[in-house]
C-alpha cells in the first residue's frame, strides 16, 4: 500500500493549506462521505502533475475552477486515483459486488435436523470471518430442498438461473447429489459436496464442475466389514438399511470387505425413508445372525434403535452399523438403548485435537447442541471454498478459474483430521471406529480404533475397483 503525505502535495501544485471552516463549505465532502464526486481511476505520474498545474493555472484565469478553495478536494481525488492504481484490488471487489453463494438442505421434513446442522456449521465459519473473502462481501443464500431430488434440482435451479449464485453447496442425500450432477455440469457452475456421498460420482461418472470435501458412501464401511471380523468376530450378519442410494452403497461397502474377510451377509433387509415403525422388518431377522449391520439417519435412526432394544434384541445380536446411525445429531436424544453401538465414520464429536474442541465450542455455543459430522462437514466445506476464493484474489467470475482453485484447495488443522483429494476428486481421511458410551451423563461417540488416511477404494487398486459395478440394492448380491 502507497502512503501519501498531504503536505508534500500541497507543495507539489503550490497550494496554500485551506482553514477548517473553509473545508466544510466546499462540495462534495461531509463528515460521513468525504468524497462524493464521480471520477475515473487514472495514473499519478509526474507528468500528470505537470499537466494538472498547467491546467489548474488555466483553469483560474479563465474563470474557472478556484484552485485554493478547493484544493482540499482536488487533493482527495489525485490520493484516491493513485491509491486505485497502486492497489487496486479493493476498488475492484468493491465494484464486483457481493460474492454469492447458494446452499441447499432439508429444514423440514424428516431430515430436518440433520440440515439445519448443515446450515449451522455452514453460518458458522462465515460468521468466523465477518462474511467476507479477497476483499468481498460474501452473501449465503439458502434453500429447503426438503430430502427430495426432484425438489432440490429445482431449488438449484433458482439458486443459478435467478439469483446468480458464484456457486453452489450444500445437500444432504446421495441421490439428490446424483440427480444435480448433470445440471451442474450443463450451467458449468462451481458446487461443493460437504456431505452428499454418492459413490459414484468420484468413480465412474466424474462431473467437470463439482468437488467432493465430504467422503462416499462405502468409504468407512471398507475398514468396517474388516473390523467386524476381525476384531467383533462377527461371522453371520442381516443389513438392515434405507431403501436409497446411501444406504445401498454404505452396505454394500461393509459387504464387500466383510465377507472377503470370511463373514457372510444372511439377509437384506430394506426399509422405506418413511417409515415410522421398524417392527415388521425386525420381526424377519435371521435367527442364524450374530449381527445387524444398521444404516440410518434422521429420525428414522432414532426409532430404531428404539424399537431394537423394545424387540429384545439388544444384548442378542450385536448392533453395529454406518456413521449415521449414531452421529451426533440424533445421538442427544436417544437414551440408553444406544450405549454399545459401533459405527464407524470420519468423524466423531469426541475428537481430541486442536482444532475439533474449538470447532466443538463454537458451534455448541451458536446451536445449543452437539457438534456432529454434518456441522463439520459443512464447517470445513465453508472454509475450503473460501480458501478457494481467496486464491485467485476473489475473481469468482471466473468460473473456469474458480473451479481450477477449488480442485486444489490444501487446508490443515481441520477438525476430522487432516485430508487431501485423491486423483478422482474424494478425500483421503481417517475413518474412526466409534463406540457410543455414556460419559459425564452425556452418550457420545468413542473413538475405539483409528484407521488412517482410507482412500476410496479401500486398499484395492482403483483400476481394479472400477471394474467391477456401483454398490447398488442388487449388488454385491446374496451368496448361496
Amino acid at each position: 500500500m502507497v502512503e501519501f503525505r498531504i503536505d508534500v502535495l500541497r507543495a507539489s501544485f503550490g497550494l496554500a493549506r485551506d482553514k477548517p471552516e473553509e473545508i466544510q463549505k466546499q462540495s462534495g465532502y461531509s463528515r460521513q462521505h468525504p468524497l462524493q464526486v464521480p471520477m475515473k481511476p487514472r495514473t499519478c505520474s509526474l507528468r500528470d502533475h505537470a499537466q494538472q498545474r498547467a491546467l489548474g493555472k488555466n483553469n483560474v484565469e479563465k474563470g474557472g475552477v478556484n484552485l485554493k478553495k478547493g484544493s482540499l478536494a482536488v487533493i482527495v481525488m489525485l490520493v484516491v486515483g493513485c491509491v486505485f492504481v497502486f492497489n487496486p484490488m479493493a476498488s475492484w471487489a468493491q465494484a464486483k459486488g457481493p460474492i454469492k453463494i447458494g446452499f441447499i438442505s432439508p429444514l423440514s421434513g424428516g431430515m430436518a435436523a440433520n440440515g439445519k446442522d448443515m446450515l449451522a456449521g455452514f453460518e458458522l465459519y462465515l460468521e468466523q470471518i465477518g462474511y467476507q473473502a479477497a476483499g468481498r462481501k460474501i452473501e449465503l443464500i439458502v434453500e429447503d430442498d426438503e430430502a427430495v431430488p426432484a425438489t432440490g434440482l429445482t431449488k438449484t435451479r433458482k439458486l443459478v438461473e435467478k439469483d446468480g449464485v458464484h456457486v453452489v453447496s450444500g445437500g444432504l442425500m446421495a441421490s439428490t447429489g446424483y440427480a444435480l450432477a448433470p445440471y451442474i455440469d450443463s450451467k458449468e457452475i462451481p458446487m461443493t459436496y460437504p456431505i452428499m456421498a454418492p459413490d459414484d460420482l468420484t468413480q465412474r461418472q466424474i462431473p467437470k464442475w463439482i468437488v467432493r470435501t465430504g467422503w462416499n458412501s462405502s468409504q468407512p464401511n471398507h475398514p468396517l466389514g474388516e473390523y467386524a471380523y476381525q476384531v467383533l468376530k462377527l461371522r453371520k450378519v442381516v443389513i438392515v438399511a434405507l431403501d436409497y442410494a446411501f444406504g445401498w452403497e454404505n452396505a454394500g461397502g461393509f459387504q464387500k470387505t466383510f465377507e472377503e474377510a470370511g463373514g457372510k451377509v444372511v439377509q437384506k433387509i430394506w426399509t422405506p425413508l418413511t417409515t415410522n415403525d421398524f417392527s415388521p422388518y425386525l420381526a424377519q431377522i435371521s435367527k442364524e445372525a450374530d449381527g445387524v449391520y444398521a444404516m440410518f439417519t434422521g429420525r428414522t435412526t432414532l426409532q430404531f434403535t428404539k424399537q431394537f432394544q423394545e424387540f429384545g434384541l439388544k444384548g442378542k445380536l450385536v448392533l453395529f452399523g454406518g456413521g449415521t446411525t449414531t452421529d451426533e445429531h440424533a445421538l442427544p436424544s436417544m437414551g440408553d438403548e444406544a450405549i454399545g453401538v459401533i459405527t464407524a465414520l470420519h468423524y466423531s464429536e469426541a475428537l481430541d485435537n486442536p482444532a475439533n474442541k474449538k470447532f466443538v465450542t463454537a458451534f455448541r455455543e451458536k446451536a445449543k447442541k452437539a457438534g456432529s459430522y454434518y456441522s463439520e462437514g459443512t464447517y470445513t466445506g465453508a472454509r475450503w471454498i473460501v480458501e478457494a476464493i481467496k486464491n485467485i484474489n476473489g475473481d469468482v467470475e471466473n468460473r473456469a478459474k474458480f473451479m481450477e482453485a477449488l480442485r486444489k484447495v490444501e487446508i490443515k488443522d481441520v477438525p476430522r483430521g487432516d485430508f487431501k483429494l485423491d486423483g478422482y476428486g474424494n478425500p483421503i481421511q481417517n475413518v474412526y471406529i466409534r463406540k457410543v458410551e455414556k460419559v459425564g451423563g452425556q452418550l457420545q461417540n468413542t473413538v475405539i480404533h483409528t484407521y488412517p488416511n482410507v482412500s476410496q477404494f479401500w486398499k484395492y487398486k482403483p483400476e481394479e475397483f472400477l471394474k467391477q459395478p456401483v454398490y447398488s440394492r442388487e449388488y454385491p448380491p446374496l451368496k448361496p
